[in-house]
């Protein structure tokens, strides 16, 4: 299994516009962050988790143009899904197909009505949205008939229900604040955590990073990578300097082979 880290920035990303602090201003490229986005390839499977309004320039920095064989969507903030509509150069390889909660596929629905028209106009992508439930596996397939089952989980975004997922030993997990006791139990044994840890500072729908590394200990993987962060997290180097043994503070484009 290869991960590729796209963004690991919160909603308006690293730098924000019109701050000057020292990580908004850092020569760090570490400390410059897109929106969050992964790339998970397994088996010759390409899934694409999250497509928020940085995923033109994330492939374009990725420069790999290969298939998108599923988009899994954890909810349906802009963040996550404003860049839908950019899947259309992959939509030269076949349909690009979108799994997401029956609510959430609604209301992407209702955002961008011309993706899922019933007879669209030529040149929109071609992104069918199939529903998935909590802890109901599911599968997304390649062109070569290949699969890879993937787990979703209830994730608390404050007081609004979104979905994790688990696809082999490794899982994402993104604008937590709380998750269940069953979905801790979905994440035994994993060889890779990538979550979200927003700032230093309590978030009323987020995860503070001393609540992200508690809960990382919870799940025990073999290594976590922290994700979803604002300016105010602080320095790159400085906090992943200051992270337990087997946590990170991860930075776009990184890359993790299982």
């Amino acid at each position: 299994m290869k991960i590729t880290i796209l963004g690991t920035g919160t909603s308006v990303g690293v730098p924000q516009i019109g701050c000057t602090c020292a990580v908004c201003t850092s020569s760090d490229p570490r400390d410059n962050r897109l929106r969050c986005s992964g790339l998970i390839e397994v088996n010759g499977v390409r899934i694409l988790i999250d497509c928020g309004p940085d995923f033109r320039q994330q492939m374009l920095r990725l420069n790999d143009f290969r298939p998108i064989d599923g988009v899994l969507i954890t909810h349906e903030h802009y963040d996550h899904v404003g860049g839908l509509d950019d899947l259309r150069p992959f939509c030269a390889f076949a349909d690009v197909p979108v799994y997401a909660e029956r609510y959430t596929a609604e209301r992407l629905r209702s955002r961008i009505p011309y993706c899922f028209a019933e007879h669209p106009y030529p040149g929109v992508p071609r992104i069918p949205l199939h529903y998935v439930e909590p802890y109901v596996p599911f599968d997304v397939t390649n062109k070569d008939g290949v699969s890879v089952s993937v787990t979703p989980f209830r994730v608390m975004h404050g007081k609004m229900p979104i979905l994790g997922y688990r696809i082999g030993r490794m899982a994402w997990i993104t604008d937590m604040l709380s998750m269940p006791d069953k979905s801790f139990a979905v994440l035994h044994g994993l060889d890779c955590l990538v979550m979200n840890a927003l700032r230093k500072t309590p978030h009323p729908t987020h995860q503070s990073l001393s609540e992200a590394m508690a809960n990382a200990m919870r799940i025990n993987a073999a290594q976590t990578y922290f994700i979803h962060a604002c300016h105010q997290i602080g320095l790159h180097a400085e906090v992943d300097k200051s992270l337990p043994e087997r946590m990170h503070l991860a930075y776009d484009m990184q890359k993790i082979s299982l």
